[in-house]
Formats: structure tokens, C-alpha cells, sequence
């Protein structure tokens, strides 16, 4: 796509990867290094950010400039790196603790100002790194190590936290279904802006298995749908299963049936301004409705960086002040 030619193995660090042989990660690290290298841009100008956490481990597997920061303060970093250098290429590594606990305030902000920064969030639904307690996503009525009892606390759901902080960019992957995520990860790479992409991942050792109704099983295209812009939102393993509007809310159809044709199918439109539609694709759950993969939402915005960029340029060339000494001798001045 550009100047320079890589390989997925351009990207990989020589250090050991320390995740548990199985979780999740592995397959999202994959993809991203693939992404990177089909890409195409000088591997000097990627910053790799993160914070604390399993997922925040990242900058170490990475042949890239990194930097694995304090618990919760990657967004401020990555949004501090790509003001400074806009030319750079900045991806941010995330958690669902991570990011929407303490970094929550830093992450709403991030989004709000557009900063263009590809951030994917793994959302396992607990706290790896520390064994076990209860995230911001975990489901109501879990139990876990800090909710011997089951938790009494509704989650947030991802989507619906960039929607709120004006976000412009938003889909959702599985981390074992690597054509997906490379696909997607691409697309936020190309966004300029915000993209926040939530990985459902696997932790094997402290949530094994929490979005496995979604994703196993031979029946897993009759609950999951992958959308595209441009295209009619139709999933199942026959592909013939497709989403309506009926009474302003979504509904699943199978296509031949109850007087439902092709034509009746919505399309996708991930441009649209409006946040609607793409609400309620974020909240489809099963079992009413398959659960929503894809770029959900993409729409063009000003990016903070560039807008910051343009306005230094603007201010440095209509100022009056060039250089310290002249700062210094301007204004009222006098000797002591």
C-alpha cells in the first residue's frame, strides 16, 4: 500500500511472549502484525502505547517504538505522543479494566477530541493480570474474586461509552477469528480519527470461556453478524437470516418467509451521522438478535492532531515574536 515492504515477522521483538498458551492475545497480536506489515509504512514511525494489564504487555512483542506506561494512563500518553508527532503512526493496547476503570476518564476524552490513535480493547470481562476480580464489563451477577456473592453492578457496554463521548469510529472482532480482526484493524488503521476496536478475548485462566455462546459452535453464524458498509446485514449459516426495522426497532428475518424478501434487509451504513442505528446494532444480544462484528460506525470528523497541527501553523505565521530574546524584550520591560 505504501513505500515499504515488511512481513508480519518484521514486527514480532525477540522477547519470550508471556501470556498463558492460549489466551486470547496471541491471536490479536497476530493480526495486528500482519495489519502493520501489509500496510506498508516505515516500521520507524509506529508508537505502540499502554497502559497496565495483560493486554498492556504488548509494546514488549513488538519490533516497534513502544511504551508501556501506568495503569489507565495510555490514552493520555498516546494522545501526548500523536500531538506531539502527528506523522506517527500511534496504535494503543488496551484492557477492559484497563481502560474503562481507571483510565475511563482519559479514554471518554480521548474519543471526544478525535485524536487519531487506532485503540483495540480486549474485553475479557475480569481483571487477568491481577487474578480475577470483576471488571466494568463483567455481567451482572458473576461471580468472581471480588464478587464471592455475584456482582451487583450492571456493565458498560463499549460501544455505548464511545457513542456517548462522540465517537466516530467503533467496531467489534473476535480474537481467534483472525481474518476478521485483520480485516477490521486495517479499516481503523485508515480512519482518521479515533477507531476503537473491542476484541472479545478469552482469558483462559480467570474467564475461560465468556463469550463462547457467541462464538463456538456449529451454529455460530445463526448468532453473529458481520457487517460492511454498503452491504445488506445479512448473517446465518445459510445466509439467509437478515435484519429489519420494524417499529423502530431491529428485527431478525429469515429471508422467504412471513412475506420478507431480499429487498426488506437494511443496509449497512457506518457513515451515517446519526448515532441510531448504530446504537442499536452495538445493543443487539442474542437471543432475539445476533451480536453485531464489524466496522459499526465510521464517520468522517475532524481529527484533533490535524486540527492542532493547522493551528500552530496559523499562529506561526501571523506572530510578531520569533525567538526568546524577542519575548523577553517585548512588552513593558525594565533594569534592576
Amino acid at each position: 500500500m505504501n513505500g515499504y515492504t515488511y512481513t508480519a515477522k518484521d514486527f514480532k521483538s525477540a522477547n519470550e511472549v508471556r501470556w498463558c498458551p492460549g489466551c486470547g492475545d496471541h491471536a490479536i497480536m497476530n493480526a495486528v502484525q500482519r495489519v502493520m506489515a501489509e500496510l506498508g509504512y516505515n516500521k520507524a514511525d509506529y508508537a505502540v502505547i499502554s497502559g497496565i494489564g495483560c493486554s498492556s504487555r504488548f509494546p514488549y512483542y513488538m519490533s516497534t517504538y513502544g511504551f508501556h506506561t501506568i495503569h489507565g494512563r495510555g490514552s493520555a500518553i498516546a494522545t501526548g505522543v500523536k500531538a506531539a508527532n502527528p506523522k506517527l503512526h500511534v496504535w494503543q493496547f488496551t484492557g477492559d479494566g484497563d481502560a474503562l476503570a481507571i483510565g475511563g476518564n482519559h479514554f471518554i476524552h480521548m474519543i471526544r477530541r478525535n485524536v487519531d490513535i487506532n485503540v483495540i480493547l480486549f474485553n475479557n470481562k475480569i481483571y487477568g493480570l491481577t487474578k480475577g476480580q470483576y471488571s466494568p464489563t463483567t455481567d451482572r451477577g458473576a461471580t468472581t474474586k471480588t464478587s464471592p456473592y455475584g456482582t451487583v453492578e450492571d456493565p458498560f457496554i463499549t460501544g455505548q461509552l464511545v457513542l456517548g463521548s462522540r465517537g466516530t469510529f467503533f467496531a467489534r472482532s473476535i480474537d481467534g477469528n483472525m481474518k476478521m480482526s485483520q480485516e477490521i484493524f486495517k479499516e481503523a488503521a485508515l480512519f482518521k480519527g479515533t477507531s476503537v476496536v473491542e476484541v472479545l478475548q478469552n482469558c483462559v485462566i480467570f474467564n475461560s470461556g465468556i463469550h463462547e455462546q457467541v462464538t463456538k459452535g456449529e451454529d455460530r453464524d445463526d448468532k453473529q453478524i458481520f457487517l460492511r458498509h454498503g452491504e445488506k446485514m445479512i448473517f446465518g449459516v445459510n445466509q439467509d437470516k437478515g435484519l429489519v426495522l420494524k417499529n423502530g426497532k431491529l428485527k431478525a428475518v429469515t429471508i422467504g418467509k412471513d412475506g420478507y424478501t431480499l429487498d426488506d434487509i437494511l443496509v449497512h451504513d457506518a457513515k451515517d451521522p446519526d448515532l441510531y442505528m448504530h446504537a442499536a446494532l452495538i445493543n443487539a444480544q442474542l437471543p432475539e438478535l445476533p451480536v453485531a462484528f464489524g466496522v459499526i460506525r465510521a464517520v468522517d470528523a475532524p481529527a484533533y492532531d490535524e486540527a492542532l497541527e493547522q493551528q500552530i501553523a496559523e499562529v506561526q505565521e501571523k506572530r510578531k515574536i520569533t525567538c526568546m530574546d524577542e519575548l523577553l524584550q517585548s512588552g513593558n520591560t525594565w533594569e534592576v
